[in-house]
């Protein structure tokens, strides 16, 4: 069997000055994303970023996460932003196109200090990470949920060894991730479960479907959805090469489930979707905090009657 891809000792971390920090986002179900790094060290093999990079002329391949560019001003355009009188407090995704929890915050803190600055003024947010360094700014994150609304979501596709190593070679073990979900929603933080994405012939076997959402609900997780793997140019091609190095076998499987394009047909996909579903009421993943942060309701404007 072929060993795992192994962590990177050498990363290089370029320092740039960005010109705006909040991202206008069109068909991804929000508006806004904020992200304080550009590439992601975790170099998740399926990682729809990498069709990015592609069409950036960037590295898609396993170069991809081996350079990180790191906004150095990105609280401060983020404030400048913020206080602009158009600004209309909508809902700020943190980690859509990089982990904002990756190897570099514990050294430029950048994801901290936007997290600050969005609680400064108390604007809606939600994230997307696979590290459980979140765990360190509790703080900041506890004073944000009570003056905003705050979601994080967790991705955990799957918790079979085998899978996780050689497809997110960089992120800390999905047990890990579990223990932060733990630590923060017994704090009061709304954070729930990202099954995605979902590879067909790994991790949607039914019996690896309910491990994940058994200890989803074990740690707390306030909810769970699921999604299964898509695969643009750039994407491809670095997943297909993982594919045929770990799991030859399943190539021509995934050369005829994506013959038509980069979503998989229903027909794939659908009955693992149906299994999550099933397995998410059957255990019963739901919100149940026993301390709940939340900001305070909005304040009745009374209005004179005559």
């Amino acid at each position: 069997m072929e060993p795992a891809e192994p962590r990177l000792t050498h990363v290089d971390y370029l320092e740039v000055e960005c010109k705006s920090a909040l991202n206008p986002v069109k068909n991804m179900g929000f508006s806004w994303s904020l992200n304080p790094y550009t590439g992601c060290e975790h170099r998740c093999a399926f990682c729809y970023v990498r069709a990015f990079e592609r069409r950036a002329d960037r590295p898609s391949d396993d170069r991809y996460g081996r350079s990180i560019r790191v906004k150095i001003n990105v609280a401060a355009v983020l404030r400048s932003e913020l206080s602009r009188r158009s600004w209309r407090k909508e809902t700020v995704v943190i980690g859509a196109a990089t982990d904002p929890y990756q190897p570099a915050e514990g050294r430029y803190r950048l994801t901290r200090q936007c997290l600050a600055t969005l609680r400064d003024f108390s604007n809606p947010t939600a994230m997307i990470t696979r590290g459980p360094m979140v765990v360190r700014d509790i703080d900041v994150l506890g004073d944000l949920a009570r003056r905003a609304d705050l979601h994080i979501t967790f991705s955990i596709p799957t918790l079979d060894d085998d899978v996780w190593r050689k497809t997110e070679p960089g992120t800390a073990h999905p047990r890990q991730r579990l223990r932060a979900i733990e630590k923060l929603v017994t704090s009061g933080i709304d954070v729930g479960v990202g099954m995605a994405p979902i590879l067909p012939g790994l991790s949607d076997r039914p019996d690896r479907l309910e491990a994940v959402i058994k200890a989803a609900r074990a740690a707390g997780a306030t909810g769970l959805w699921a999604g299964m793997l898509h695969l643009k140019d750039g994407t491809r091609e670095h997943f297909m090469s993982v594919l045929a190095k770990h799991w030859p076998e399943l190539v021509p499987r995934y050369e005829a489930a994506y013959r038509a394009g980069a979503y998989l047909p229903p027909a794939f996909g659908r009955p693992a979707l149906d299994e999550v579903a099933r397995l998410r009421s059957m255990h019963r993943v739901s919100d149940r905090r026993r301390v709940i942060l939340k900001p305070p309701p909005e304040p009745v404007q009374l209005s004179l009657l005559n």
